[in-house]
C-alpha cells in the first residue's frame, strides 16, 4: 500500500484546502486513535498530547482532531503552542501513547500540517502511518458514550519543557556575562527558548515573540535571519540563535554577523565531542551537505555518511549506524544523547557549550573549514522527459564529476511534485562551479 496523505513529514497542506480542513482532520483523529487503540494492551486507556505552533488555523485543527481522537475512545491532553521537540519530550516524559503536533514548520502562515510521534518520542514508523491510511480508508463511527474519549488541559507544560532544554545544558557551566539575541519566529519557542537562556545566565534580547497567528516565519527565525543579524549588530550582541516556527531548525550568528547554518554547526558539535574524548562512531548529514564539511568530519578521524534530504531520514541512518550525531544545512540538528529528535534551543546550547570548552569563538572553531561555494539550478523539463536515460546529459554529468574530483561534487535530482530537475554543484571555486551547473543544465530540454 502507498501512502496517499503522509509525506516525508507528516501531513502539510494549505488551510482550506484538502486534506487540511476540519472533516478530514476529525477522520485523521478518529484513524489514529483506532490504530493506537489496536496496539494498546489489553485494558489499557489510550492517551494523545496534542500541541501546536501559533498559527491562527491551529484552533480549528486541534479542535477537530480532539473530536476526531474522543469518538474513537483516546484520552487527549491538550498543552496549546510549544515547540514540536517538546511535544516529543513530553510524550515521552509522561508515558503517552502518541504524540501529535500542529505545525507546518518553516512555512508561512496560511499553511500547517500534522505530525505525529511514538510514546519513545521520535517520528511515528512507516508501518504505524500506513495503518492509519488505511483506517482513514473505511467509514468513521464511533465508540459508545461510556467509551468516549476526554480532553485535559496540561497547564505546566511550557514548564517542563524549559526544564528539560535546561538539563542538557553542562551543569558545571553558565551562560553568565553573554549577551545573546534569540529570534523566536514569532512561533511555538515564543514563551520558551527566551527563559532557557535567561535561565542559563545570559542577557537574552528576544525577537520574534509576538506571535498574532499570521506572523509566524513571516521576515524572521531560522528562515529569514537578517533581521537578527540586524539586531545582533544593533545590540552589540556576542550572539544570535534564530529558530523557526516549530523550533526544531537552528541558524547561529556572531558578533560582526557571519551567519552559520547546520553543516557548520554540525562540524562545530563534532569537534567539541571529539576534542572531549567522547566515542562518536560516525556523523551523519545529508545529500546537500556542503562537502567541506564531509572533508573536515573525515579529517577528524570520523566517518562521514549521506542520507537523503530530510531530518527523517538522519534520523533513520543515525538509528540504523548506532551514532549520535546528524544534522542537515537548514538547521536540523540531531543530538541523540540529548533527545530523541532534533531540537533548535537543544542544539544551540550544545554549541554554546562547545565554545566554552574550547575557549574560542564560533568562527575560531571553524577557521580550518573553508565551505564550498554551491551553484542549484532548477530547470523546468518536458513532460515525460526522462533525464536518467538521457545519453549526452549522463556523459556531461560524468564529465564534470571526473573534472572535480576531490574538488567539488555533483547532485541531480528530481522535484517530487513538479516537471523540476535540481541541478546542484559544489566546487572550491565558485565560477568553476556556476560553469559546471550550467554546461549540465544547458542539455537539459525546457518546457
Amino acid at each position: 500500500m502507498k501512502k496517499q496523505y503522509f509525506g516525508t513529514d507528516g501531513i502539510r497542506g494549505e488551510v482550506g484546502q484538502f486534506p487540511i480542513v476540519p472533516e478530514f482532520m476529525t477522520r485523521l483523529g478518529y484513524a489514529a486513535g483506532k490504530v493506537l487503540t489496536r496496539a494498546a494492551k489489553p485494558g489499557e486507556r489510550c492517551k494523545i498530547l496534542i500541541g501546536k505552533d501559533t498559527r491562527v488555523s491551529g484552533y480549528l485543527l486541534e479542535a477537530s482532531l480532539e473530536a476526531g481522537f474522543a469518538a474513537a475512545g483516546v484520552d487527549v491532553m491538550l498543552c496549546g503552542p510549544i515547540p514540536t521537540p517538546g511535544v516529543a519530550y513530553l510524550t515521552k516524559a509522561l508515558r503517552l501513547s502518541a504524540g501529535l503536533v500542529i505545525s507546518a514548520s518553516h512555512n508561512p502562515y496560511q499553511d500547517n500540517g500534522i505530525k505525529f510521534f511514538s510514546a519513545k518520542g521520535d517520528k511515528l514508523s512507516d508501518d504505524f502511518e500506513l495503518a492509519i491510511e488505511a483506517e482513514l480508508a473505511l467509514p468513521m463511527g464511533c465508540v459508545s458514550s461510556e467509551e468516549l474519549g476526554k480532553a485535559f488541559r496540561l497547564d505546566d507544560a511550557a514548564g517542563r519543557y524549559i526544564e528539560f532544554c535546561k538539563s542538557s545544558f553542562p551543569g558545571e557551566l553558565n551562560l553568565k556575562g553573554m549577551k545573546l539575541v534569540v529570534d523566536c519566529a514569532n512561533g511555538a519557542a515564543y514563551h520558551t527558548a527566551p527563559h532557557v537562556f535567561h535561565e542559563l545566565g545570559a542577557e537574552v534580547i528576544s525577537i520574534g515573540v509576538s506571535p498574532n497567528g499570521r506572523n509566524i516565519n513571516d521576515g524572521c527565525g531560522a528562515t529569514a535571519p537578517a533581521a537578527l543579524v540586524a539586531k545582533v549588530k544593533e545590540v552589540g550582541a556576542d550572539l544570535g540563535i534564530a529558530l523557526d516556527g516549530d523550533a526544531d531548525r537552528l541558524q547561529m550568528v556572531d558578533a560582526t554577523g557571519q551567519l552559520f547554518n547546520g553543516d557548520e554547526l554540525l562540524y562545530v558539535l563534532t569537534k567539541d565531542r571529539i576534542a572531549r574524548g567522547q566515542a562518536l562512531g560516525g556523523v551523519v548529514g545529508t545529500l546537500m551537505t556542503n562537502l567541506a564539511i564531509e572533508n573536515a568530519i573525515k579529517d577528524l578521524g570520523i566517518e562521514f555518511e549521506r542520507a537523503n534530504v530530510g531530518d527523517r531520514y538522519v534520523l533513520e541512518l543515525l538509528k540504523q549506524r548506532g551514532w549520535i550525531l546528524g544534522g542537515e544545512g537548514s538547521g536540523h540538528l540531531l543530538c541523540l544523547d540529548q533527545h530523541s529528535t532534533g531540537d533548535g534551543t537543544i542544539a544551540a546550547l550544545q554549541v554554546l557549550a562547545a565554545m566554552s570548552h574550547n575557549k574560542q569563538s564560533l568562527a575560531q572553531l571553524l577557521d580550518t573549514v573553508q565551505i564550498f561555494p554551491q551553484v542549484l539550478l532548477n530547470i523546468r523539463f518536458k513532460v515525460a522527459y526522462n533525464w536518467k536515460s538521457d545519453e549526452a546529459l549522463q556523459t556531461q554529468i560524468k564529465q564534470v564529476e571526473k573534472d572535480l574530483e576531490g574538488k567539488g561534487r555533483v547532485l541531480i535530482r528530481a522535484s517530487g511534485t513538479e516537471p523540476l530537475l535540481r541541478v546542484m554543484v559544489e566546487a572550491q571555486d565558485g565560477e568553476v562551479a556556476m560553469r559546471a551547473a550550467k554546461s549540465i543544465a544547458a542539455l537539459i530540454p525546457t518546457s
